[in-house]
């Protein structure tokens, strides 16, 4: 089946799903090149501070172009709407909901989805934080065919990109949103006209990047400096790193590597304060603070922090 085909039964009707801030690229330049027939995205969750109800990234970005939106609670309940649809072509990104195989059947061009890595590495729901947080040196995005397992299907297209020692989680979030963007603008032409390319994913190379947990967003003074850089950098700017001092929550938004050694202190004992911040034994030296966010105060800088703290912080420790 090709685009010639579908155009003398009708138009085109390209269906797009996704819900984040990191799909609305892709969908504006789909909009602006494709006829785009209903967009599908999570259901508008409340604010957590004042109990106010948002529309998703990807609902408010449709609703600004008057598309047909629907936000199931499941997908599956929306499946007969889908169905009548008759869609040629589904485009997902980010959607947060695993498709049934009913609806994986339905489009004659097939269902597609922009993955935020290079598969079969990182396949789930936290590829952008995990690859940063392992410390990989390159990440990319994949456009793939998709399955009944989790990012496991063939694969279309991929592009790389390296991962700068400065990226945060936000930066690359923004930096592969533009790359999807891009990649799938390039893809979609062979994909209508049915001369895409097609790869098998190698199953001896899966690796997951599964959500992150409550338990994940705990420093770990334990582990090296670098892991621990790594770790705050790979949750910043949602949903952050955090450690305890004495019986409150200190977020930590930016970090350093020192080259200074404490063998006598303990993990977690605060060594100095800089000009900089403040630094922290780690189990192989030392890493300092320098952004910071304590329970119920805005982002601070660490010297702020600091100075407004009522008493020494050398030799108290964080855990």
């Amino acid at each position: 089946m090709n685009l010639e085909d579908i155009e003398v039964e009708k138009e085109l009707r390209i269906v797009f799903m996704g819900t984040p801030l990191f799909a609305v690229p892709i969908l504006e330049a789909l909009i602006e090149n494709y006829p785009m027939y209903a967009v599908i995205s999570q259901p508008d969750r409340k604010k957590a501070r004042d109990g106010v109800t948002v529309p998703t990234p990807i609902k408010a970005c449709a609703s600004k172009h008057n598309l047909l939106v629907i936000q199931p609670d499941k997908i599956k309940d929306a499946e007969n709407e889908i169905f009548n649809w008759k869609p040629d072509l589904i485009i997902t990104c980010a959607y947060g909901q695993i498709l049934p195989v009913t609806l994986l059947m339905l489009p004659k061009l097939g269902c597609i989805n922009v993955h935020a890595s290079l598969l079969p590495n990182l396949r789930g729901g936290a590829p952008i934080h995990r690859a940063i947080i392992n410390g990989h040196k390159k990440t990319g995005i994949t456009i793939m065919y998709m399955s009944k397992q989790m990012d496991a299907g063939d694969i279309i297209a991929q592009r790389e990109i390296e991962i700068e020692e400065s990226d945060t989680a936000s930066l690359l979030h923004e930096k592969l949103s533009i790359l999807g963007r891009d990649l799938l603008l390039d893809t979609l032409p062979s994909i209508l006209n049915g001369t895409n390319s097609r790869k098998k994913q190698d199953e001896s190379k899966v690796t997951y990047a599964l959500n992150i947990s409550k338990e994940d967003e705990k420093i770990d003074f334990s582990k090296t400096k670098r892991a621990i850089y790594n770790h705050i950098r790979g949750l910043n700017h949602f949903p952050g790193a955090y450690c305890m001092l004495e019986d409150k929550r200190i977020k930590v938004w930016e970090s350093s590597i020192s080259d200074r050694f404490f063998p006598s202190l303990l993990d977690g004992e605060i060594t100095a304060i800089y000009k900089d911040g403040f630094g922290v034994k780690v189990s192989n030296g030392e890493i300092i603070f320098k952004v910071v966010q304590p329970e119920g105060k805005k982002e601070m800088s660490a010297t702020s922090f600091v100075n407004g703290y009522p008493e020494n912080l050398v030799g108290k420790i964080l855990r």
